[in-house]
């Protein structure tokens, strides 16, 4: 699926939520002391729940052995694809990664 940019990306549509307004105003306060509105605190979410392709954090002790597995299903998707690229690009040697990277061996 293609990456998003909840900031960048075109706002055409309205989402609408009932909250407690005590509940709404401590929240706002806590995220203005870090410099955001409530709406960027939910825009926030929304990318993070999009990078993570679910919520962006632990919702649960019941939740750990799924969010551990999907975490090593995506571990191991990216060195998958680090083999792959290797197998067919060629492997690069320690020496030219070092000196690629300016690093002294």
């Amino acid at each position: 699926m293609e990456p998003v940019n909840v900031t960048a990306a075109p706002k055409t549509a309205t989402f609408q939520m009932r909250i407690n307004p005590e509940v709404k105003q401590r929240v706002e306060a806590i995220y203005a002391r870090q410099g955001l509105t409530f709406t960027d605190a939910v825009n926030i979410f929304i990318q993070q729940s999009l990078n993570m392709e679910g919520l962006p954090f632990l919702a649960s002790p019941e939740n750990e052995a799924y969010m551990k597995a999907k975490a090593m299903r995506r571990l191991m998707t990216e060195v998958q694809k680090g083999w792959d690229s290797a197998e067919e690009s060629g492997w690069v040697s320690e020496e030219d990664a070092h000196r690629f990277l300016e690093v002294e061996e």
